[in-house]
């Protein structure tokens, strides 16, 4: 069968499964099952498969149908122009969360030291460092297979010179003041959980998803104890969900932050907060 015919079958396949963007899809994993790229994917278009061509791309185009994400599938994600490993224990990083580096680089034109609570894949670390030359990066995560990911994109990046990562329940076993502290933490609500789209809710880490009864519970144990861990004016970036901005900023100023502000996505979904530490709380 031609390339083009065996696409065009795919492409009605993952239609038929509710896939939301099928035809981008069917060319992304045909032409990962070839090594192709999709410039090459339209030049070779009609010439013909093999079977063990067809059984390649068929068995990538069956995983997705059933659902599973592309970049699992492939087992690398685009973030921030860097490209980023993926496991079991990482979140997939979405283009959403590039809002977080976005809204720090508008505040912050340099830093010494950073660190990311529930680093996952490393990818908003990592971004940073790409980022910001001088300075050194610590990501925490409570999985070791996340921080074994995590480090294995710093090498890929050459980043693992500036970057060290640790298992840790959030700040356990942390010490000493980050100019910037960054984190992605799980907000869903608990009961919102079954009702997420099944690429997030069957293949996202669990640990990295479910945020308590009401999706805030990583923010009221994290927020009180962050000042401690800041310098002087240092950052705190969080990315929230849909409804949460005002409930975070609420607990932000209860801890004496500064300059709270909310930063919307391309969407114009509210996506992140940023604040300021106090100069009278992180001094003590």
């Amino acid at each position: 069968m031609r390339l083009a015919d065996y696409v065009a079958n795919a492409i009605e396949t993952l239609k038929l499964a509710g896939v939301d963007n099928p035809q981008l899809d069917t060319r992304l994993l045909a032409g990962h099952a070839l090594g192709i790229d999709r410039a090459e994917l339209l030049s070779q278009s009609q010439r013909e498969l093999s079977d063990a061509e067809q059984t390649s791309i068929t068995a990538l185009i069956t995983r997705r149908a059933a659902r599973e994400p592309v970049a699992r599938i492939i087992g690398t994600r685009g973030f921030w122009g860097l490209e980023f490993g993926l496991n079991e224990a990482t979140l997939e990083p979405r283009p959403d969360s590039e809002t977080l580096v976005e809204a720090i680089l508008k505040l912050k034109t340099d830093a010494h030291r950073i660190l990311d609570l529930g680093t996952g894949s490393g990818c908003l670390l990592l971004s940073l460092l790409h980022e910001f030359p001088s300075a050194t990066g610590l990501g925490i995560d409570i999985n070791p297979r996340a921080v074994e990911q995590a480090a294995q994109n710093a090498v890929a990046l050459k980043l693992n010179n500036r970057a060290a990562f640790q298992t840790s329940n959030w700040l356990e076993n942390i010490t000493g003041k980050f100019d910037i502290i960054i984190s992605n933490p799980p907000y869903i609500p608990h009961f919102y959980i079954e009702h997420l789209m099944p690429e997030v809710r069957d293949h996202d880490p669990m640990l990295a998803l479910d945020g308590g009864t009401d999706g805030l519970a990583p923010y009221r144990h994290l927020i009180p104890q962050l000042p401690h861990f800041l310098t002087p004016n240092g950052i705190l970036c969080f990315e929230i969900g849909i409804t949460q901005a005002l409930q975070v900023a609420t607990l932000l100023q209860q801890s004496n932050f500064q300059n709270i502000t909310t930063h919307k996505d391309l969407g114009g979904i509210d996506r992140c907060i940023t604040a300021l530490t106090s100069l009278k709380v992180s001094e003590r």
